[in-house]
């Protein structure tokens, strides 16, 4: 189950080709993704330092993240994530749609 919220965390594609989609979300207090799976592996870089909620389907996990940290998730994950910060938070998320194109063979 996806969170309850009506305030929606607001996404930027900045690039989106062959290889990569690099996504800026911009989220306010208690905005969220809504309930959504990755087709590729991907990456996210905090911009603010903040907390992610992140429910699984299951239960939410809070995981609070700085400024320059970043993680990696594999594809298929199904998921909802929340700003759980009292503050305006934003991260750039990068999906890695062909490996082999950026130089590296596909695992």
């Amino acid at each position: 189950m996806a969170f309850e919220c009506t305030v929606p965390a607001v996404p930027t594609v900045q690039q989106d080709d062959a290889s990569v989609r690099i996504t800026r979300w911009d989220f306010a207090p208690g905005a969220v993704t809504g309930w959504h799976r990755h087709g590729w592996p991907y990456f996210v870089i905090m911009l603010t330092d903040g907390i992610l909620r992140i429910h699984d389907g299951r239960a939410a996990a809070d995981v609070p993240l700085s400024a320059g940290q970043s993680y990696m998730r594999p594809a298929g994950i199904e998921h909802d994530v929340m700003n759980g910060s009292a503050h305006p938070i934003a991260f750039v998320e990068i999906e890695i749609k062909a490996p082999e194109a950026l130089g590296r063979p596909a695992a």
